[in-house]
């Protein structure tokens, strides 16, 4: 077994205070997302952990790119019929998961999952560049594939059937929108006594803050 037990790291960047946050966790989370992106070296600031629940009983979490958010929720893009999708149509209940190194901030969302509408979907995919457009066509994401090879000459294949030709949204792709009814912002600190804040969405759809220990 390969030993971890010295791995340490002292997180001193910031701090998270009560006297400091807005009432409704997406203007907190706005203002994170900022900072990290206007931090040099942040990376892939969009880059999120998405947890579902699989038709096996187990959950399970892969990383995807967050395309928007505002205050109705969180938006991304899959194959509906990849394996996150057939979880999700089976148990909305999803968690997302952002983590900025850069700043050593955390933020984790509970919420509901449900697709967007279709036409919000296309104006998306129309926005693709046609190498990614086709890709999602061609992929049966989360099906067991003979090889490489063999997504690579059926991309080549689409590649002679599109040219030239408008390349439309299949209906198995679009987007998910995540409406969160917890949202914990975690930012790293001294002696690992961490900022721990969650916001927990009422029935009369005001946020309750509240401070978790580390």
């Amino acid at each position: 077994m390969h030993d971890l037990s010295d791995y340490r790291k002292s997180y001193e960047k910031s701090e998270l205070l009560e006297s400091s946050i807005p009432e409704d966790p997406i203007n907190l989370f706005n203002r994170w997302f900022h900072e990290v992106e206007d931090f040099d070296g942040a990376g892939e600031v969009n880059a999120m952990t998405v947890s579902t629940i699989g038709l096996d009983g187990f959950p399970k979490s892969r990383v995807v790119l967050l395309k928007k958010f505002n205050e109705e929720g969180f938006v991304f893009y899959t194959n509906y019929n990849s394996e996150k999708g057939r979880a999700i149509a089976n148990n909305p209940k999803v968690c997302l998961s952002f983590f900025w190194d850069s700043l050593e901030r955390q933020v984790i969302i509970k919420g509901i999952a449900e697709k967007i509408p279709e036409n919000i979907s296309d104006g998306y995919f129309e926005s693709r560049p046609d190498g990614s457009k086709l890709g999602a066509i061609v992929s049966n994401q989360s099906e067991i594939v003979p090889s490489r090879d063999y997504l690579e000459e059926n991309l080549k294949q689409l590649e002679k059937e599109y040219e030239g030709k408008e390349i439309l949204r299949p209906k198995h792709w679009g987007g998910f929108l995540v409406t969160p009814l917890e949202v914990e912002f975690w930012q790293g600190r001294p002696n690992r006594l961490h900022d721990r804040i969650r916001y927990t969405f009422q029935e009369d759809y005001s946020w309750k803050i509240n401070r978790l220990a580390p």
